[in-house]
């Protein structure tokens, strides 16, 4: 897996240059994430024609589900800040097929009848540095994010084919906002990674707001999307997008 010359470039130049807390930070939270599967997927099969559409063929359908994190911040300048997070993303479909296509070197018939359960559970180890902490604060680091992944799928006539996978891949992580008085932010943060033909990103834009009471709430829009050709017979043009909202303690 070979990452882009300017994208090893720019993390190198984020993390010569660091500022961090002045004080140790910990800060809780979690939340719910109301996301929608679009797009295809491909999986042991070099033919365009085996492209499945999430939506037509597999009809997975929009799901609310939770994620969990932990922050810590310190004031050591040699050594990154941590943030841990743990993410629920599954869905569900039940339809028939729109066309005939083959999966994991199974058939599946014109309007078959097919019962789909997709999993990609995540966890997010980041890494960052504190470039800047102000009015306007500015994060620079690496995000290793662990994919716990699964696709299910039950034809009328096919019967059970599953295929899992668990990866850890390492990707660029920038955040970045405004803090226009004290205890609001306004902001967006992505992990990103591209290499090869193939790109994943996890995108995130959101308003926070943390009280003097130490308790904070936040709201925005999460955007997944996967642009996979062939990795590990994987192929496809996946996004999950949808609102959340949460809650957190800030210590």
């Amino acid at each position: 897996m070979k990452l882009h010359a300017l994208s090893i470039a720019v993390l190198a130049a984020g993390l010569t240059v660091s500022a961090q807390a002045d004080t140790l930070g910990l800060k809780i939270g979690g939340g719910s994430w109301d996301h929608d599967p679009s797009g295809t997927i491909r999986y042991k099969s070099t033919l365009i024609d085996d492209d499945i559409n999430l939506d037509n063929d597999l009809h997975l359908k929009e799901k609310k589900e939770g994620y969990f994190f932990v922050v810590i911040e310190h004031p050591i300048p040699v050594l990154p800040n941590i943030r841990i997070m743990s993410t629920k993303l599954s869905s569900h479909g039940d339809g028939t097929t729109t066309k005939a296509f083959t999966f994991n070197n199974e058939s599946y018939s014109l309007s078959e009848n097919i019962v789909t359960d997709l999993v990609l559970d995540q966890t997010d180890l980041t890494l960052y540095y504190e470039l800047l902490d102000n009015v306007v604060s500015l994060d620079l680091g690496l995000n290793l994010k662990n994919i716990d992944g699964s696709a299910r799928l039950v034809g009328a006539t096919a019967g059970t084919n599953t295929a899992t996978f668990d990866v850890t891949i390492p990707m660029l992580y920038a955040s970045v906002g405004i803090s226009p008085i004290e205890g609001l932010f306004i902001g967006a943060e992505v992990s990103y990674i591209g290499y090869d033909g193939n790109s994943i990103s996890d995108y995130t834009a959101k308003v926070a707001y943390t009280s003097d009471y130490l308790i904070g709430i936040e709201a925005g829009v999460r955007s997944q999307s996967y642009e996979l050709d062939d990795i590990d017979d994987s192929y496809g043009n996946m996004e999950f997008t949808g609102p959340f909202i949460g809650a957190y303690l800030h210590f």
